[in-house]
């Protein structure tokens, strides 16, 4: 580096200033540093000076930057005449900087903090700057060492110095201002403060940032929740990689530890791995631990000790470990701040932070994160034993007894209760004093009951022990003498032969055997004509299933047969007493399902009109029976086809009906379909957005529960996304959409499609056009094989643009180029051609080569206008007239730029050939935008604005070569054509006429 000349050093300093901020940007500007001091040259030295300080400052290695600045310091003392007015400013102005680290510095005695203070506010004094920031640095000195006083003195001081040249930027001094007040526990006070910075009234490079992470707890402690999630999502997109926001990281871990989301703090964890371990900024260290040992305890006490976390100083550390290396660092850290301070105060605040309980229990995020392997299912199951023992004067046994009545009424009822019921009646019929086991129980009722439980179980996890266990039961029915539930048992055995593919002989041998079971009953059984009908149905459909299972012919979308027989079933049965009443004996959810099966069906052909009053009858029948958890089905169907009708507000009624009929159930799928249901609705009827993210997202908090997030859970976070965006909330909408991109993508190739397209347009108004236009094209290559070019033309147009945004300008043109050969060899979408030739025309002005840009653009802009020129569709028109606006752009974009380069030539002779050339240029730009003017006013007051532009832009340029009259008499057609048209644009428009007349009128 010794070697390197002044120039190579100045070109380097540039090119370092537009690297990312950083260890490496660090260690560069280090050396520049060291290369312009070896070359004696004053000015090039202390800029450099500057460089690395502005490049720590934004790192991980902020203390750093104290050497540089006192050299830089010295320079000032020696020479201040060798400082601009402007290098004196940004001398002072990073005096804060310096007071802020030097606070930060452990290894730096308090009597040098003290010093420097008071050598900052006596420079500051003797330059005419108020003391506020003075008091501002004072402030955090005193915060520091805990005392109280002189924190209290600093800020009263602070607040009431006037904001001058030196003054820290107002969202920065919000920052700690809101910080004062939470670190004095008045939570309510510190978010009031911050409210102006958190509502994006205020901003600078790392606010609101901070300021996001700051409020996280304080909001949740709140209540504020909702506020709480918006701003870590907001928040952490922000933070996220930079080395000098670590400490924010930090915060978002902690969050995420305290409110039930520890699989998101992991996540976060293992982006930020890298850091980890010691850093030059030593409290920057031990705030990013502090908030990753919250997490780690968190873990710890959930039974995670462990688990993997992530791989510390090469080595993958379990939870437990990682926890004991890090909070030996944090707190060796907190001790040498009490040394330097001479109190305890810093490891007491560490501690502190460390120990705190969660503040939620669990608050959905939205964003999909794996979740943590179960490890306390022993511990979970003991407790309703533990709490069911009772007194030893028989309490227990009434329990018991209370507790099976009610596990046996849920039963029956259909109540989603029920199974979490018969959990609790076999925890303790197994422990208990009645004996252990299912079959060893002296009550054979209680014993078919439990092995009923056992084989529910069973056949939800696909274990074909379900029907032995299911045979059991109904022998121990029989041998109660309970008869109606022998015979429910018999039906669930032929299900059971049915579900692991049994012979369809033997299938119908127990299906006979289920109908005589039924058929025995007596005449007086309550239950007769339920197990009757049971049977018939359950006969139904196993019968259809089985012919499925025979045919080799292509599937049809329904069985009519089936159709015809649950059609006589409900005909049958329909209007029977038992079809419409609660209680013992009722068959009406029978007859419902049926129903809802009959409607199920006519939708799958697009019977929209047939399945509706199935529907309202499906629903009307189990409301009056009582079972409204059953009722929610059927409803949220029928506002999902109300909604297909057009009728949204009907829809929405109806799927609020639903909504308030789904508190009983216990799936988390059942749950979250109700809520997925209402909220394409309401987004659906366009301003209802914000409440169709709540019931989204309370969708993926079921589904997430209910282990579900990889599949029905990733649809719903798309509904969540799409939701957000159309509420404005594009942070929120990327990083939820985001999290479950991957699950998308794997689940349906036109869904992942969808994901991506929309992913593309919220990282594109997010500013990360890079991000969007590889979402694009990998949609482009998806959709390929679709045999629609007209899909991937789409989404090449759309990368190219984004392309183009990122300053990628061969991509880019090859995007538009592969879009533009899918819709020339489409045909029939000429518009589509035009808009593609038009950004290839604007992409070709923009490029430096000398015999590139204008020529290639001009050409491109006719051949644009070629497509349509000459055809009548309005649309089509419309486009020519933008092509001949945008052609006369081109060539005034073109003579700003060649008069820009001739200016100071002295050559009479080039002047006058330019002179000329200008003119040219400026005739036939007058001719294009006449041209354009002319068939805009065929469209009227809708494109007024447009015309105006032409207008203007040919009036200006006749006044330029002295024929201001013409410009006048155009501006004055346009008035006249636009007198007797409403509307804001055009009063608009007539304002702007007027006035450009008024302005060509006063030029010579």
């Amino acid at each position: 580096m010794t070697t390197m000349t002044p120039d190579e050093i100045r070109r380097e300093m540039f090119e370092n200033a537009q690297a990312p901020y950083g260890t490496a940007r660090n260690a560069h500007a280090e050396a520049l540093g060291a290369a312009a001091e070896a070359t004696g040259d004053p000015e090039l030295f202390r800029r450099s000076l500057v460089v690395m300080i502005e490049a720590y400052e934004y790192s991980a290695e902020r203390t750093k930057m104290v050497v540089p600045f006192a050299r830089l310091l010295q320079e000032y003392d020696r020479d201040p005449g060798a400082f601009s007015s402007s290098e004196v400013h940004n001398l002072f102005w990073r005096f804060k900087w310096v007071s802020g680290r030097i606070v930060e510095s452990p290894e730096i005695p308090l009597t040098a903090v003290d010093g420097w203070l008071k050598d900052m506010e006596r420079r500051y004094r003797l330059a005419g700057y108020s003391e506020r920031a003075v008091r501002q640095s004072e402030f955090y000195l005193a915060d520091a060492i805990g005392d109280q006083a002189r924190m209290e003195r600093a800020i009263n001081g602070w607040a009431a110095a006037e904001r001058d040249r030196m003054s820290d930027c107002h969202a920065c001094e919000v920052n700690t201002q809101g910080w004062y007040w939470a670190r004095k526990g008045d939570d309510a006070k510190a978010v009031d403060v911050w409210d102006q910075v958190l509502t994006g009234g205020l901003r600078c490079m790392e606010e609101p940032h901070r300021v996001l992470a700051r409020a996280l707890l304080p909001l949740a402690r709140l209540g504020r929740t909702d506020e709480a999630r918006t701003y870590h999502l907001r928040g952490y997109r922000m933070v996220r990689g930079k080395e000098s926001l670590l400490r924010s990281v930090g915060e978002h871990i902690e969050f995420c530890a305290l409110t039930g989301n520890e699989s998101r703090g992991l996540e976060i964890l293992a982006e930020h791995a890298g850091h980890l371990g010691a850093l030059a900024d030593v409290e920057s260290q031990m705030e990013f631990t502090g908030g990753v040992l919250v997490l780690l305890r968190r873990l710890m006490e959930l039974g995670h000790e462990d688990g993997a976390t992530v791989s510390y100083r090469g080595t993958n550390r379990t939870v437990k470990e990682l926890h004991e290396l890090l909070y030996a660092e944090a707190t060796d850290i907190a001790a040498l701040f009490d040394a330097r301070n001479g109190t305890s105060l810093v490891s007491q605040r560490l501690v502190d932070r460390i120990g705190q309980q969660p503040l939620v229990g669990s608050l959905a995020l939205g964003v999909r994160s794996a979740q943590l392997p179960s490890v306390a299912a022993s511990s979970r199951a003991a407790a309703p034993h533990t709490a069911a023992r009772g007194t030893e004067d028989g309490g227990a046994d009434e329990d018991f007894s209370t507790l099976l009545d009610r596990a046996r009424t849920a039963r029956r009822q259909g109540h989603p209760s029920a199974e979490g019921l018969w959990a609790q009646v076999a925890l303790l019929a197994g422990t208990g004093e009645k004996g252990v086991g299912g079959t060893d129980l002296a009550d054979p009722a209680l014993a078919g009951d439990l092995l009923v439980h056992r084989a529910t179980a069973a056949v939800t996890a696909a274990d074909p022990t379900a029907r032995s266990l299911y045979a059991e039961a109904a022998v121990s029915y029989r041998t109660a003498g309970q008869h109606s539930l022998a015979a429910r048992a018999h039906l669930a055995i032929a299900g059971c032969a049915t579900q692991f593919d049994a012979e369809p002989a033997e299938i119908r041998d127990l299906l006979a055997v289920a109908r005589r079971s039924a058929q025995a009953l007596e005449e007086t059984e309550p239950e007769r004509l339920r197990r009757l009908l049971g049977a018939e149905l359950t006969t139904l459909r196993i019968e259809s299933h089985l012919r499925e299972r025979a045919t080799t012919e292509p599937e049809s979308p329904v069985d009519t047969r089936l159709v015809a027989e649950l059609e006589g079933f409900v005909a049958t049965y329909g209007d029977e007493p038992a079809a419409r009443t609660a209680g013992p004996g009722s068959v009406a959810d029978l007859v419902a399902d049926s129903e809802l099966l009959l409607a199920k069906l006519a939708l799958a052909v697009d019977g929209l009109d047939r399945s509706m009053p199935l529907l309202t009858s499906a629903a009307d029948r189990l409301l009056a029976a009582e079972q409204p958890w059953d009722a929610v089905e059927p409803l949220s169907i029928r506002a999902s086809v109300l909604a297909a009708h057009g009728d949204l507000e009907a829809a929405e009624t109806t799927a609020r009906t639903a909504l308030g009929h789904a508190a009983e159930l216990s799936e988390g799928a059942d749950q979250a379909a109700v809520r997925m249901t209402l909220a394409d609705i309401l987004l659906r009827r366009g301003d209802r957005a914000e409440e169709a993210a709540v019931h989204a997202l309370d969708a993926t908090h079921w589904l997430d529960q209910a282990g579900l997030a990889a599949t029905t859970g990733a649809r719903a976070r798309l509904m969540l996304a799409q939701a957000y965006a159309a509420a404005e909330r594009t942070v929120e909408a990327a990083e939820v959409l985001q999290s479950a991109l991957a699950d998308l993508v794997e689940l349906d190739e036109g869904v992942g499609v969808e994901a991506r397209e929309l992913l593309g347009g919220l990282l594109r108004d997010l500013r990360d056009p890079r991000a969007a236009a590889e979402q694009y094209l990998l949609a482009a290559e998806t959709v390929k094989g679709w045999g629609e070019p007209r899909f991937e033309a789409g989404f090449a147009h759309s990368a190219a643009e984004a392309l183009a945004a990122a300053q990628l300008h061969g991509e880019a043109e090859a995007a538009y180029r592969r879009s533009l050969e899918l819709w020339q060899r489409i045909g029939g979408n000429p518009v589509a051609e035009v808009r593609v030739l038009r950004s290839l025309a604007w992409l070709a002005a923009e490029d430096e080569q000398p015999d590139g840009g204008l020529a290639r653009a001009r050409q491109l802009m006719e051949q644009a206008a070629s497509v349509v020129e000459g055809a009548e569709e309005p649309a089509m028109r419309y486009e020519l007239a933008q092509t001949w606006q945008q052609s006369a752009q081109l060539l005034q974009n073109a003579l700003y730029e060649s008069e820009s380069e001739s200016e100071g030539d002295g050559d009479d002779k080039g002047e006058a050939e330019s002179s000329a050339q200008a003119r040219a240029t400026k005739e036939q730009m007058v001719r294009l935008l006449d041209q354009a003017a002319t068939l805009y006013r065929e469209f009227g007051a809708d494109v007024i604005g447009e015309r105006f532009q032409c207008v203007a832009q040919a009036a200006w340029a006749e006044q330029e070569m002295g024929r201001t009259d013409s410009g006048i008499a155009r501006a004055t057609a346009l008035l006249e054509d636009s007198a007797a048209w409403e509307g804001p644009e055009a009063t608009t428009a007539r304002a702007r006429a007027e006035r450009l007349i008024e302005q060509l009128s006063e030029r010579p």
